[in-house]
């Protein structure tokens, strides 16, 4: 039972970093690639960016709620759980501002 343990902790810190690297990557893409957008003054800037921010968001969420699996400690998971609750409000209103942007 030890060694499954063992197993399920170093695959679930390894998932974690790999979330976190891809959320962090989609994000430092999508400013990029906003930024661009922006100096080449199109339209859709705003929604482009949201929807990059949104994505990047969804992949750092992905990697809080992985993070539960190995808390031990509830004061732990008191944090991971104001991170995850912060993170949902983020992406929630980045959706509702592409929904915004979309119908204009």
């Amino acid at each position: 039972m030890e060694y499954i343990d063992i197993l399920l902790k170093y695959t679930v810190e390894g998932a974690i970093l790999l979330f976190e690297f891809i959320g962090v990557g989609v994000l430092i893409a999508s400013g990029v690639r906003g930024f661009l957008c922006y100096i080449r003054k199109n339209p859709d800037t705003r929604l482009i960016l949201a929807k990059g921010m949104a994505m990047g968001l969804e992949f750092k969420l992905g990697s809080e709620i992985l993070r539960t699996v190995v808390v031990r400690e509830w004061e732990e998971l008191g944090v991971v759980a104001g991170i995850i609750v912060l993170r949902a409000a983020l992406t929630f209103l980045i959706h509702w501002e592409i929904r915004q942007e979309e119908k204009r």
